[in-house]
């Protein structure tokens, strides 16, 4: 089956232009330039622009997942609460003749707009490359297992696919997480006794397969 892709805030957080725009919600994580793009020039994009890049969760009541309401206190009615401002798809607080509702789905329900999920718990790794000494520091999802681990460690080492990867020298399941390889998530304990978790996140070897038909494979 296909996993979904996961996330970090910071990765999100990178797509904070008009041409490239990016917002989490609930868990998930959106692709909103196309909208922006069929939308070009419309006021009503200004609260999803100011948020590029941000979890944007506090917009939504997380059991309907729709746009959190309120009563008005003039009119005594239930009305979208948006303190930022009305914005794309959300209907006017009085009928009007020039709203087109024909759009279908407001996008915050568009699934064509997901790209995957928010990570719950990121985990900084030290990746080391035994062959080189080289040692890279990643920010990893805590649901990714290994192999998508190793899919964001390829920037570093093209070929990292060709190692063996150790965690205090038991060779990791590639298909299981950290946590189910036994790595430990120390992060609560280092909180607690004051300590900087950059200082003490724990490494990953690799370690290079010299099979003679990999190296000509390579």
């Amino acid at each position: 089956m296909h996993r979904p892709k996961y996330f970090t805030p910071t990765e999100v957080s990178q797509h904070n232009t008009v041409g490239d725009i990016w917002v989490s919600y609930l868990g998930k994580v959106y692709d909103l330039t196309p909208l922006v793009n069929e939308h070009k020039g419309d006021v009503l994009l200004k609260p999803i622009l100011e948020c590029a890049g941000k979890d944007i969760s506090h917009w939504f009541n997380s059991k309907t997942k729709d746009i959190r309401t309120h009563v008005d206190p003039v009119s005594g009615c239930v009305k979208y609460y948006t303190p930022r401002g009305r914005f794309v798809h959300v209907p006017p607080p009085c009928p009007r003749t020039d709203w087109a509702n024909d759009f279908g789905k407001p996008w915050w329900r568009d699934s064509r707009y997901e790209v995957g999920l928010l990570s719950a718990k990121t985990r900084w790794i030290r990746v080391i490359n035994t062959l080189t000494s080289q040692e890279q520091s990643l920010e990893v999802c805590s649901e990714e297992t290994l192999d998508e681990i190793l899919q964001r460690y390829l920037r570093y080492n093209s070929n990292a696919a060709s190692y063996t990867w150790k965690h205090d020298g038991v060779e990791l399941d590639m298909s299981k997480t950290l946590s189910e390889n036994s790595v430990p998530d120390e992060d609560e304990e280092f909180y607690h006794c004051r300590l900087d978790r950059d200082l003490f996140s724990p490494s990953i070897c690799l370690y290079f397969n010299d099979d003679p038909d990999e190296l000509r494979a390579n």
